[in-house]
């Protein structure tokens, strides 16, 4: 895969591109294609933001991120728009 320059901040960019979609990245993913080195911490900071931030395990046994299309309170409202 090609590296993408993100024009948002990580935070958005990872809100907006898993939020309620059912995709999930890992960190390897993360790190090749959009640059986003520390995917753990940009996680951290969403649920500090009051999203559901989910982790599994993908076919490797490495850790996998996805985020619910509500936040800790049922709202699907935009947090960084």
């Amino acid at each position: 895969m090609a590296f993408t320059t993100l024009t948002v901040t990580q935070k958005e960019f990872l809100e907006s591109h898993l939020r309620g979609t059912g995709k999930a990245m890992s960190a390897a993913q993360a790190s090749a294609t959009y640059g986003i080195k520390n995917i753990r911490a940009r996680m951290t900071e969403l649920r500090q933001a009051g999203l559901k931030v989910n982790r599994s395990k993908n076919s490797e046994g490495r850790a996998t991120y996805s985020v619910s299309a509500r936040d800790v309170e049922g709202s699907r409202a935009a947090k960084f728009a």
